[in-house]
């Protein structure tokens, strides 16, 4: 054989096994990994802002430890979807903006789900549903719907939607300054109800109960909450609201809410 021939036939077998091993990268299904398809932060990461001060739902405990509610449904979900998980801590002022510039993938921070919001972001199927509720003693038959609320005295945070509400419903309003000094008015008897997120109130009976107050009424137009992304997330909140169905029927969900709320919030 000519050496010719013999660098002709090195050369024959180096363009064949090059080709073989491009056909077997851009077969090899690992090459792609699921992560890539949603353009995380980080591959393989799911990236979560959340404020981690606001109790029950992302504080920390005793131990320094992150913990509550849209926490622990946040893991739940990136092990659904086998991503790790990783909290950034952020200030609700800045919780949205930081979406905005992709510093994290999604909020997950009891962001309600509103028709502003919604113009600008895409949101998850609701993880909590929360109604607006008034909140007097256990041994009062006087208030029974928001009307009877007419010429009766609540104590309400001055910037909250609540403050509004009652306004509306006639009542005469004590501004306080929030949830603690409103149901320390109560329990002295010197206002006769208060109106707020039933959530707040389940987490107070939970964490403090027995508080000696009752739920009165509720609104007919519930809160919903969920995860909230970019629009161009689409993918991802796909994911993860198949992710969220899983841990609805596996019962994942009811029993984290039943953690912290003594009662099944999620639906």
């Amino acid at each position: 054989m000519s050496r010719r021939t013999v660098f002709a036939a090195i050369a024959l077998a180096a363009s064949a096994a090059l080709t073989l091993s491009a056909c077997g990268a851009g077969s090899d299904p690992a090459s792609s990994a699921p992560a890539d398809e949603f353009d995380l932060v980080r591959a393989g990461t799911l990236t979560v802002a959340t404020e981690g001060t606001y109790r029950p739902f992302s504080f920390h405990d005793a131990s320094g430890e992150l913990v509550g509610f849209d926490v622990e449904i946040a893991e739940a979900v990136a092990e659904k979807l086998g991503l790790e998980i990783s909290f950034q801590e952020t200030q609700w002022d800045a919780i949205f903006a930081g979406l905005e510039a992709g510093r994290f993938d999604v909020i997950g921070n009891q962001v309600s789900i509103n028709p502003e919001r919604e113009e600008k972001y895409l949101f998850s199927e609701p993880y909590s549903v929360s109604p607006g509720v008034i909140v007097v003693p256990e041994d009062d038959e006087s208030i029974s719907s928001f009307a009877d609320l007419a010429g009766k005295t609540t104590a309400q945070s001055l910037t909250s939607n609540w403050y509004e509400l009652a306004q509306e419903s006639g009542a005469t309003v004590e501004a306080v300054e929030g949830w603690a000094q409103a149901v320390a008015l109560l329990a002295q008897g010197r206002v006769d109800a208060t109106i707020n997120d039933k959530l707040t109130f389940l987490d107070y009976e939970t964490t403090d109960g027995p508080t000696g107050l009752k739920i009165a009424a509720e609104t007919d137009d519930p809160a919903s909450s969920a995860f909230t992304f970019t629009k161009d997330k689409q993918a991802l909140v796909d994911a993860i609201d198949q992710a969220l169905g899983e841990l609805r029927e596996e019962g994942v969900l009811a029993e984290i809410s039943e953690k912290y709320f003594g009662a099944d919030v999620t639906s």
